[in-house]
């Protein structure tokens, strides 16, 4: 079932298209990921899903809510949250649930629930200008599910933390995938293939493909191979790459990467040049089409 179904949205801000007849749905308990360089409208997309911008023309239609101000089901975490440092993080999610239109007494037992579910618990009457960038994330989060939304919408949760952080802000977002469903855009493709089910990516405002993330993997799976060698011979490059295997070539800060027709003989003619000129390589790994070689594939330069 569709929680959420969104046709022929446009943004414009003057003359310029930030926006461009983006259509896709969102199953209910789905957890979707979208995707896309810097300025390919995904901020702008997630903040008209959410109510904050008014879309030039299409539709949002949120279930069973014709008619209705969606927002109440929503929750949002902005890229850049903003909090008021001198609040503690308990009066903090007090004050946004009763915004929320919960009542005094159930806004008090929410907060001490969530605080204690995003392991804020301990630091809960501790201000929040004193807390950690992962801290601020999972408070972030926290105050978007105060109202038990039925989607959750993350403008890049992940973004700005450390390794620890965004570990743990992952993990929250595998358990609250067990009660809402979740719209979340990201830079971090290896996130997106350990949490999402269904990936949308975005180039100059329109989706340049979208689908459940294991078929589009299968669909656009071909062999290949990756090498990391340094001060590799031009000629012999070029020789390599005008191979009758060579599907797609493409050069990386140490190394390349190709995808091939035929991987056995592609790997016999790899190993015999090597071989042969003794270029000095320090990985050779064989495997198939990843996310991100997808995404490469998808959105031009």
């Amino acid at each position: 079932m569709s929680l959420l179904e969104v046709t022929g949205l446009v943004k414009t801000f003057g003359a310029q298209t930030a926006v461009d007849g983006v259509t896709f749905g969102i199953a209910e308990g789905r957890c979707l990921a979208l995707l896309g360089p810097n300025g390919a409208g995904k901020t702008t997309t997630l903040r008209m899903l959410s109510g904050l911008l008014q879309p030039s023309s299409g539709t949002i239609r949120f279930a069973n809510a014709a008619g209705k101000d969606i927002r109440g089901e929503i929750g949002y975490l902005p890229q850049y949250p903003s909090f008021f440092n001198w609040m503690s993080g308990r009066e903090f999610l007090v004050f946004t649930a009763k915004l929320a239109r919960i009542s005094a007494k159930e806004a008090a037992t929410r907060s001490d629930e969530i605080l204690e579910r995003v392991g804020l618990k301990d630091a809960a009457r501790r201000r929040i200008g004193g807390y950690s960038g992962g801290m601020k994330q999972r408070l972030g989060l926290a105050q978007a599910v105060i109202h038990r939304p039925k989607l959750l919408i993350l403008d890049e949760p992940v973004s700005a933390l450390d390794p620890q952080g965004r570990h743990e802000v992952l993990e929250l977002l595998r358990e609250m995938k067990r009660e809402t469903t979740i719209l979340f855009s990201t830079h971090v493709l290896h996130d997106v293939e350990e949490i999402s089910e269904d990936v949308i990516i975005m180039d100059r405002g329109r989706i340049v493909i979208q689908g459940d993330l294991q078929r589009l993997l299968r669909d656009h799976e071909r062999p290949v191979i990756r090498v990391k060698a340094r001060g590799l011979p031009t000629g012999w490059v070029q020789a390599l790459r005008g191979k009758s295997f060579v599907r797609e070539w493409s050069d990386t800060t140490d190394g390349f990467t190709m995808h091939v027709t035929d991987v056995s003989e592609a790997r016999r003619s790899l190993l015999r040049a090597i071989s042969d000129s003794n270029v000095e390589v320090e990985s050779f790994e064989i495997g198939r089409t990843s996310l991100e070689d997808l995404f490469l594939k998808v959105v031009k330069a």
